[in-house]
């Protein structure tokens, strides 16, 4: 789970015909709901980033469904597919199907990645857009808010000015995506699982095996519990599960994260020595901050000056994002640095948590609040979350924890977004006995590991594996992850090989 502002994306797609109207359906016929057409591949993938452009031997297509299946009638949308076959000559049957996170992320941003890993050595891959991002028709984002959010580093981040300015840019997208005929509220988790169980339908694939990223994991596990046909194999990276409200829970994950790096920190000898008062320093400096921003002269990436404003919930942010962009060799010491006085990790930190201007507005946003809100935040209140916020940081200011760690201020966005409330299935545990993976990082700021809890008790043959030193989203960040998830895949039955995730190392950063 992230701001969707932080991922990249492009315009560019081609128009391709719908496979019904290329061919003729009679007059009167009945279409089918899902209809799956191929088509070439978009080039640039995404623009001005060559390294992210779909390699050669993928097949691209597109699956048209309905945009709200309560209403037959309603208009259709498209969901961009892409095919990376597998290297093999003598390839597994059943294929992965990939389910990135955000939500308002991507399969087209990871595929390039993904195949130079090896991840379709033995399967095929199959990645998709999911309905309201990238590549999909239409493309939900919000070029006013992700603006703002880049303005908002020069300003006091949690002073009411700077919501009020939030709250208009969400407004003003709200107001251009329905005044396009755009339905909101369907942009929500169960019409996404459908897309996926029509996706393997529409492909004539029989039986895959379905890997799930943060969101991704929400997805996967709705789609294993409302649509189970074809599913042999499941894997979880960084569990969202479905029946935990994240709006209200999420700053438990920064909270276990921060005391799995501290912890850390005072185990290894040159780091406990170098930062001896290492948590107290934090907390300390969130406070100070919050009450007295620091503020900086910097440069943007184009060269031109721009104002920093580092106060309590910008900082934090910064060293929440650490781990998750990288590693978290650095943040013993950017913490100290600023506890020091010194703000210029934090600063470099927080430039590049900037939207790049060529890609601003291409975030699959109306995804994003449509899954938030409808069913997280529209289900609980901000207080309610300030409560929880506060028994597990109980040291750092309101201001900071009103807050929502990885989205931003959705008790103030989602009465703007206005989608309703999901029914209660939606949010219901997953009960299945098919064999499921599970794998997180210790140091996860964005999906608590303690999450995982809530959904084994219902899973009946799932194995979990842990990897220490690791932030959000194992399978991308290590070689390890990949072998231990391919090694499932291979045989889900026996328990997997936990060696070299014990085995995973990291050395802090001390001067």
């Amino acid at each position: 789970m992230s701001r969707v502002g932080a991922v990249v994306a492009s315009l560019a797609f081609t128009t391709v015909c719908m496979a019904a109207a290329c061919a003729g359906t009679p007059s009167g016929a009945q279409q089918p709901d899902a209809v799956y057409a191929s088509t070439p591949c978009p080039q640039p993938n995404v623009a001005g980033v060559p390294d992210l452009d779909i390699p050669p031997g993928v097949q691209c297509g597109y699956l048209t469904v309905p945009e709200n299946r309560s209403k037959p009638d309603g208009r259709k949308i498209r969901i961009f597919v892409m095919r990376a076959p597998a290297v093999s000559a003598t390839p597994k049957p059943d294929p992965i199907v990939y389910l990135s996170g955000g939500p308002g992320g991507a399969g087209s941003f990871e595929v390039t990645s993904m195949i130079k890993k090896g991840l379709n050595a033995d399967r095929e891959v199959i990645f998709a857009d999911q309905r309201g991002t990238h590549h999909a028709d239409p493309l939900l984002g919000c070029p006013e808010v992700d603006q703002y959010v880049n303005d908002a580093i020069s300003v006091p981040f949690t002073a009411e000015s700077t919501t009020a300015g939030d709250a208009a840019a969400v407004q003003k997208c709200r107001n251009r995506l329905a005044a396009a005929g755009v339905d909101l509220a369907a942009y929500n988790t169960a019409e996404n699982s459908a897309d996926i169980a029509d996706l393997r339908v529409a492909l004539g694939i029989d039986t895959w095996n379905v890997y799930g990223v943060s969101y991704g994991s929400n997805l996967a596990l709705s789609v294993l519990r409302d649509h189970p046909q074809g599913i042999r194999s499941v894997v979880l990276d960084s569990v969202s599960p479905p029946n935990n409200n994240i709006a209200e829970a999420w700053w438990a994950a920064p909270a276990s994260s921060f005391k799995a790096i501290f912890a850390a920190c005072a185990a290894q000898p040159s780091c406990a020595s170098a930062y001896p008062n290492l948590a107290a320093d934090f907390t300390a400096t969130v406070n100070r901050l919050e009450e007295t921003p620091v503020v900086v002269q910097a440069k943007d990436a184009s060269g031109a000056p721009l104002t920093v404003n580092i106060d309590g919930f910008p900082f934090a942010y910064a060293v929440i994002m650490a781990s998750e962009r990288g590693d978290a060799s650095g943040v013993p010491k950017m913490i100290t640095d600023m506890a020091r006085g010194d703000a210029s990790s934090t600063v470099a930190a927080m430039l590049a948590l900037q939207t790049p201007p060529v890609i601003v507005g291409l975030a699959g946003y109306g995804l994003a609040f449509g899954v938030f809100c409808s069913e997280e935040a529209n289900l609980t209140t901000e207080e309610a979350a300030l409560t929880k916020a506060r028994s597990v940081l109980p040291g750092f200011p309101d201001g900071v924890l009103r807050v929502q760690p990885k989205q931003g201020r959705l008790f103030t966005e989602c009465p703007i977004w206005n989608v309703g409330k999901a029914d209660a299935a939606a949010m219901a545990p997953t009960v299945s006995d098919v064999p499921v993976l599970i794998m997180e990082g210790e140091f996860d700021a964005a999906t608590a590991p303690e999450w995982v809890n809530l959904v084994t008790p219902h899973l009946k043959n799932s194995q979990l594996v842990n990897f220490p030193f690791t932030g959000h989203a194992v399978l991308p960040k290590s070689t390890c992850a990949q072998s231990t998830m391919i090694g499932f895949l291979d045989n889900p039955a026996p328990p997997v090989d936990h060696t070299c995730a014990a085995t995973t190392t990291l050395t802090f950063t001390t001067r």
